[in-house]
């Protein structure tokens, strides 16, 4: 589905970002490679622990770090940038690797960094607290404790402006470490914002589009 969607995208130089956390994309190379060279897409990999074990706890079905860092490096060989997200940073469980990951990042050719604060709306709050408690007992208390502590006393916060990153001292420490790492390895770096002048639109609907100015 992805690359189909893809290739409608590339035939009419529609430009386009993608993120994701699986290593597949590396599959749709052949058509990234040229949409890069025409500066029409950007992809973003949420790396989300460098740990293997937490990763196959808090992801089971997501692709491995490591082969997440081989996507950013073979993407990037190729020429299409890469941005690597960190998310979700949950304090208390993987924040103490933001700095470890964005190193990694780097290292493998990726050109731009961002993160977002662990986000627990409806539903979700409950059933990662069931998840914490599962499989990580001994730091449920502690984690949900610092969670709290970023949304005002409350497991989340949707008000906008605040809810990608928190708020107080635990989500401005966070934002101050990300800003660190962020220059020290590189991926602060202005990023050229994708051409939009090359799309063409599909002769179908430039038919119809005819037809409507003409009525």
């Amino acid at each position: 589905m992805t690359r189909a969607v893809i290739e409608v995208l590339a035939r009419f130089n529609h430009p386009f970002s993608i993120i994701t956390k699986s290593a597949l994309i590396q599959r749709d190379l052949d058509l990234l490679r040229p949409m890069a060279a025409k500066n029409l897409v950007r992809v973003a990999i949420s790396i989300t622990t460098l740990d293997r074990k937490l990763a196959r706890s808090m992801e089971p079905r997501a692709a491995t770090p490591e082969r997440r860092l081989d996507a950013v490096r073979r993407l990037s060989e190729a020429g299409v940038p890469v941005v690597v997200m960190f998310a979700p940073a949950i304090p208390g469980l993987n924040d103490h690797e933001l700095e470890a990951a964005l190193d990694r990042a780097a290292d493998a050719g990726a050109v731009g960094a961002g993160y977002v604060a662990l986000r627990l709306p409806m539903e979700i709050k409950a059933l990662f607290r069931e998840w914490l408690e599962s499989d990580h007992p001994d730091r449920a208390a502690r984690v949900m404790s610092l969670v709290r502590q970023m949304r005002g006393g409350k497991d989340y916060d949707a008000e906008w402006g605040q809810r990608m990153k928190g708020q107080g001292p635990i989500a401005d420490l966070l934002s101050q470490r990300f800003k660190a790492a962020r220059r020290r390895y590189g991926l602060d770096r202005p990023q050229a914002p994708l051409d939009l002048t090359q799309f063409r639109v599909p002769p179908r609907a430039g038919d119809q589009m005819d037809l409507f100015a003409a009525g």
